[in-house]
């Protein structure tokens, strides 16, 4: 995604040369077939969602090369612990920087001047 038209900011950088991007409603659309593709049960498709989702998110901040080149490359590589904690982070930061529609008039105002 090159930038989000309302989005404050369009990455996130965490402490490990390691940084969350923001993702276009297409990429989170990828994210959750491929999600649907891996989970074998209704148990593990949040697993698989969130491991697709980081796998289009999580890149390194010096190059913006994906860290992982697929949710099953992130399940192999990151533990349940870790996938869970970076996509609590990445949906805090996307709901950070992405009005809803919960906006108020205020920060709808100041978003059209920034």
């Amino acid at each position: 995604m090159e930038g989000s038209i309302l989005a404050g900011r369009d990455r996130f950088p965490l402490e490990n040369g390691m940084r969350l991007r923001l993702l276009s409603a297409l990429e989170v659309l990828q994210a959750r077939r491929e999600a649907a593709e891996l989970a074998q049960t209704e148990r593990e498709r949040a697993l698989c969602s969130n491991a697709c989702l980081l796998a289009r998110a999580l890149e390194h901040e010096q190059s913006g090369e994906p860290v992982f080149p697929s949710g099953q490359a992130a399940l192999a590589g990151l533990t349940v612990e870790e996938i869970a904690s970076l996509a609590a982070r990445w949906s805090e930061f996307s709901r950070s920087e992405n009005p809803g529609p919960e906006i108020s008039r205020e920060g709808l105002e100041k978003l059209k001047k920034n």
